[in-house]
């Protein structure tokens, strides 16, 4: 059975990304597993001195996912098999492990704030979630709700190494699962990206996606990230799937890159997939 992960800290930004992650569970009849990593806290003086016991924070964090699933189970009538796991750590590395061990169909996020302490504080556990995973993290807006369900899928595309770079069978077999329709994106300004090679790249690229039926669209915008969202907000996408380049990713959090810039100004949920 398919399985969402979804990892929270109890907060507005992950309860809302939670109930997306219920209704997309709901909708594709796939199982929710909510996880809660925690961390010992320390006050620190001349000796370091736990301020809480493992077990008590433990029991604190198993008594708040049980409240959460109880609700959950209520408002999915009970459709939705629902598991919660709570684990002491790093919440990127426990993620990962978890992954690896359930290899599940999404992992779903939340994401807050476009700039300071907000972004600090969940931005990087979000953009850290992104770096590391291998499987696809959707990163879901404040407020967003699953509503009527994925229906069209945006793909925002550069046409520049596309057999390497590009995960075709999980975007078609996502696209497939959804019952969507993929519109790929490809931004670009008086063609200051287009080069001798992406007339075959689009092509390879129509033969990897050819079984999702995907429809194209050139975005004359000199901006990538402003010009993809315009167009997905204009033409009502769902959500937008996008590829991560390590090299961005590795930039500081508050250095601009375009996946960064999707994932905290986009009004619409992005997935994050990997080459």
């Amino acid at each position: 059975m398919k399985t969402i992960i979804v990892p929270t800290d109890f907060s507005p930004v992950a309860t809302n990304a939670m109930n997306y992650a219920a209704d997309m569970a709901k909708s594709i009849n796939a199982s929710l597993l909510l996880l809660h990593v925690f961390q010992l806290p320390i006050n620190y003086s001349d000796v370091p001195v736990a301020m809480i016991s493992v077990d008590d924070l433990k029991k604190s964090a198993e008594k708040k996912l049980g409240a959460v699933k109880k609700e959950l189970e209520h408002i999915t009538s009970g459709t939705v098999k629902i598991y919660t796991e709570t684990r002491m750590g790093n919440v990127a590395y426990e993620l990962e492990e978890l992954c690896a061990k359930i290899n599940p169909f999404a992992v779903v996020m939340g994401t807050r704030g476009h700039s300071g302490i907000e972004r600090i504080l969940f931005g990087s556990t979000t953009l850290s979630a992104i770096r590391h995973l291998t499987w696809p993290v959707i990163c879901v807006p404040p407020g967003k709700e699953y509503g009527q369900g994925i229906r069209h899928i945006g793909f925002a595309c550069d046409f520049k190494d596309v057999v390497k770079s590009t995960p075709g069978k999980m975007i078609a077999d996502f696209v497939k699962e959804l019952g969507a329709q993929l519109h790929v994106l490809n931004a670009d300004y008086k063609n200051k990206n287009f080069s001798p090679g992406t007339t075959e790249e689009s092509a390879l690229l129509h033969t990897m996606l050819e079984k999702a039926n995907p429809v194209y669209h050139f975005i004359e915008h000199p901006d990538i990230e402003d010009g993809i969202n315009e167009f997905a907000e204009k033409n009502n996408l769902d959500i937008i799937i996008v590829i991560p380049k390590k090299h961005k990713l590795l930039d500081s959090l508050f250095k601009p890159s375009t996946t960064k810039q999707m994932v905290f100004q986009s009004h619409i949920p992005v997935m994050c997939v990997h080459e």
